[in-house]
């Protein structure tokens, strides 16, 4: 950890709150708002993996409609064309958490990028609308790959578009399966746990565990790491 010359985080649901939909869902679906967004992220991960695994890549505008279409068919939902249209949509303008951009003013003496499963078109999108652009030193996308987390070849990227060696980079997200993922790949990682219980039980361990990335921030901060070196005395 005291090599780390940058930090590359996960986008959806470690910077920005993928339940921002559930107010649209809510208002098409009343009564069932948390219901449909719950399932339908579950199926948009699952759509990503499963197409990962059959080599039939489709960008994450797609999966994400895909993923919907499928959760209005499995609640009995009535689901038409300008319904899926804005409801997607709402993909492109999450809220980040409330305390990301501070925490990334703090987290900015180091490099930062995003490393996301989303298209290129749907990661600037999310980004510029929460106006948080500037903060970022690239924006990666699977689209270069065409196969999505947690395949090696995806957590290759940020090696190569960063210039740096994988232990330098310190890999940030939410997920446990993408945590476990880039842990597997070389990366040392922080697991922003976000109130999960448990971490998955593929074999890996993540280096630092917070509660959000303002704790992210503190942590890396009190040991020096902003600063490039070790804290006085240490």
């Amino acid at each position: 950890m005291k090599n780390i010359k940058a930090l590359v985080f996960d986008l959806y649901g470690t910077l920005y709150d993928v339940h921002s939909v559930v107010a649209m869902c809510e208002e098409r679906y009343p009564g069932q708002g948390e219901a449909v967004s719950a399932m339908w992220r579950q199926k948009q991960i699952e759509y990503t993996w499963l197409r990962g695994l059959m080599g039939d890549y489709r960008n994450f505008e797609e999966v994400t409609a895909d993923g919907l279409r499928y959760t209005a068919k499995h609640l009995g939902l009535s689901l038409d064309r300008n319904d899926e249209i804005a409801l997607s949509e709402g993909y492109l303008r999450l809220n980040a958490y409330p305390e990301v951009s501070a925490a990334l003013a703090q987290l900015s003496a180091l490099p930062l990028a995003i490393l996301s499963n989303g298209s290129s078109n749907s990661i600037q999108k999310v980004v510029d609308n929460s106006g948080l652009s500037a903060m970022f030193d690239q924006l990666i996308s699977v689209d270069a790959v065409k196969t999505f987390k947690p395949h090696q070849s995806v957590y290759q990227l940020a090696v190569d578009r960063m210039g740096l060696a994988k232990e330098e980079i310190l890999f940030v997200s939410c997920n446990p399966w993408d945590a476990s993922g880039a842990k597997h790949f070389g990366y040392p990682v922080c697991w922003i746990k976000r109130n999960k219980p448990a971490f998955e039980e593929l074999g890996q361990t993540p280096d630092m565990v917070a509660e959000d990335i303002q704790d992210l921030a503190d942590q890396l901060s009190k040991a020096g790491i902003l600063s490039g070196r070790e804290t006085a005395g240490n």
